[in-house]
């Protein structure tokens, strides 16, 4: 029998072991490379109705089956709107609506609200092509106007750019990188002395006000920990986006499915919450996603998103924290430029051929910025004495 590709509609359409096995195989010797891709976190954000009718994300996994047995998927979605990417692409969506066309809706091959990178080709590599392909033709067929499968990893950019006339768009974050420290000592001591002074500072003030800060995860964690936490993240959601992204109900989800990949940083006025940092707990790296705050602490900010994280990925020799998308202000305190990959196929050929010079001239942008900001980082140079 030759392998076939389906739609679904939604991810409780698929059970959790089969998906997983394609999303993230390491899991049966521990914990998944990122828990983005597993089932648990999809179908939480669709069981929550933070994805689903109504949010602009519509589920649409797509498998590929050989006879009777999935071999290989994406988290494929319908997008009507171009929020909750992290990779943006507002002003193509303007310019081809300008010029006359319908941009929306388009096939999003992503982890909503997600600005992680990992794989959005799961299963084995040799399936890749038939999955890109599938995913072309959905889009073909339906008269949509484009595809973007985007937070994709390095290895599927490069093994998948320029076929069936993808265009591969490389954008940065900030991610810290341990270099085998045993504590946060040794990471302060490979600093200039002006950040290290600036960052010890920015700690003991944060430390100062009086709060206690816990790092919490699994059983520690209590359902009224997410009471407190929901009020952060809709107050710096409503700031940041107008309304959140995520329902009440996806909080209740991670406690009940997935608390045990997540580590919530709390601070804590006597025993009330007051401000509080989520991470999700990759194989080898800490993922920070959002913070909230209902006072006015200065410093508690970096204190609880960056220090706190990077202090419990050298106590569990975790080799990477990504802080999540933007935030310059990041470099100051360790965390350097990293490439970010995407790729994209537009409908219309005269589109497609002006995003394509525009990418180019963005990558090298990106590229040159990069290096700038990189020789502008906080560590020593070995060329001279600190």
């Amino acid at each position: 029998m030759s392998d076939t590709v389906e739609l679904l509609d939604s991810y409780a359409a698929i059970p959790a072991p089969d998906w997983d096995a394609l999303a993230c195989p390491e899991a049966a010797t521990g914990r998944p490379r990122d828990p983005f891709t597993t089932h648990r976190f999809l179908a939480a954000l669709e069981q929550s109705g933070s994805t689903g009718p109504g949010t602009g994300w519509q589920p649409q996994p797509l498998v590929l089956r050989h006879e009777d047995r999935i071999v290989a998927a994406m988290p494929l979605y319908v997008k009507g709107h171009s929020q909750g990417e992290y990779i943006f692409d507002h002003g193509w969506a303007e310019a081809y609506m300008r010029a006359g066309g319908r941009y929306y809706p388009k096939l999003q091959v992503a982890v909503p609200f997600t600005p992680a990178s990992g794989r959005r080709f799961l299963g084995d590599v040799a399936h890749r092509p038939t999955l890109l392909q599938a995913a072309i033709t959905i889009t073909q067929r339906n008269n949509l106007s484009s595809l973007h499968i985007t937070f994709c990893t390095e290895d599927e950019a490069e093994a998948l750019a320029g076929q069936e006339g993808i265009l591969h768009r490389v954008t940065q974050q900030f991610h810290w990188e341990n270099a085998g420290y045993d504590s946060f000592d040794a990471f302060l001591a490979q600093l200039s002395s002006r950040k290290r002074k600036m960052i010890r500072k920015e700690r003991e003030t944060a430390q100062s006000h009086g709060l206690t800060i816990r790092a919490l995860t699994g059983d520690q964690i209590e359902p009224a920990h997410w009471d407190a936490f929901w009020q952060f993240y809709q107050d710096t959601g409503s700031r940041k986006w107008g309304t959140p992204y995520l329902t009440r109900g996806f909080f209740d989800s991670l406690h009940d499915t997935m608390r045990y990949d997540v580590l919530l940083v709390l601070a804590f006025d006597g025993t009330r919450p007051v401000a509080g940092a989520l991470n999700f707990i990759g194989r080898d790296t800490l993922y920070g996603r959002y913070w909230g705050c209902v006072g006015d602490y200065p410093y508690l900010h970096f204190e609880l998103c960056y220090y706190q994280a990077i202090d419990w990925a050298i106590a569990h020799g975790l080799s990477r924290v990504e802080a999540g998308a933007q935030g310059e202000h990041k470099l100051a305190r360790g965390y350097l430029p990293s490439a970010v990959h995407s790729l994209h196929w537009i409908a219309d050929p005269r589109f497609a051929t002006a995003v394509a010079r525009y990418l180019e001239g963005e990558r090298a942008a990106v590229d040159q910025e990069m290096d700038i900001l990189t020789s502008f980082g906080p560590f020593r140079k070995v060329h001279h004495e600190d």
